[in-house]
């Protein structure tokens, strides 16, 4: 699946710069490993949030590359009928929740998933996948206290690429190891280095979904309940561009 991550992702950029695909295009080249180990460990009953960088984790759910493309190109048979575009994968079916291009503003859409789920009494647990870059925004505290706070089934993923956007982490954070914030909210915080483990040894270190409090990480990686990981990766390539002239795909 890492493979077939990669050679989407590289398909998408020769695309992208053919200006055969609108918009804008973040890229999830380098952090592959992140999204197969993560999704090993979750139930076809869970539910998975991500950020704008969602082609990866889309795929390793279970997204047909096919619909996935096609949403990259504007078109009907897209995931999202082609009105998403590459921040905004959706997938009701496989509990794929998005694909949100607000940085931060999907960690509370997180914790309330997982409070239904609680109040509801199902066996379900959320995913919720985020940058580094998340980290100093409000909706980034408001979502982590209130699930620590009430125990929520979810679990917290911070994906740290070291640059968010395009700003240096030692420029934004005093830390370096962002697992440490996890403590704060009373969840365990296990950081990781998404490049240098495969996604079995990875998948290894995951709480099951039978854990009670989740964790989190920085950088490349997944997890389970109320919890946050925080896994280290680098990019590789250029993960995002923009095309001021097309800003939505055109429909075919």
């Amino acid at each position: 699946m890492m493979m077939v991550i990669r050679r989407f992702e590289e398909e998408a950029a020769r695309h992208y710069a053919k200006g055969n695909i609108g918009g804008f295009l973040h890229l999830y080249i380098g952090q592959e490993a992140i999204a197969v180990a993560a999704t090993e460990v979750l139930e076809d009953r869970d539910y998975i949030f991500q950020t704008y960088r969602d082609h990866g984790i889309a795929l390793a759910r279970g997204m047909p590359a096919n619909a996935a493309m096609a949403e990259l190109f504007g078109k009907d048979t897209g995931c999202s009928r082609g009105l998403g575009g590459s921040m905004h994968f959706f997938d009701v079916e496989r509990g794929f929740l998005g694909g949100w291009g607000i940085v931060g503003g999907h960690l509370a859409l997180a914790a309330g998933t997982a409070f239904k789920s609680k109040y509801a009494g199902e066996d379900r647990v959320t995913m919720c996948f985020f940058g580094e870059g998340s980290t100093n925004i409000g909706g980034f505290h408001e979502a982590m206290s209130l699930a620590g706070l009430w125990k929520l089934p979810v679990v917290f993923v911070c994906e740290n690429n070291q640059y968010a956007m395009g700003t240096p982490l030692e420029r934004t954070s005093p830390l370096k190891d962002l697992s440490i914030k996890a403590k704060g909210y009373g969840m365990v915080g296990l950081p990781s280095t998404g490049a240098e483990q495969s996604s079995s040894s990875a998948s290894s270190r995951i709480p099951s979904p039978s854990c009670a409090n989740g964790f989190w990480g920085s950088g490349s990686m997944r997890t389970r309940w109320t919890t946050s990981i925080s896994r280290s990766t680098k990019r590789s390539t250029r993960q995002c561009g923009s095309q001021t002239s097309r800003h939505r795909p055109v429909r075919k």
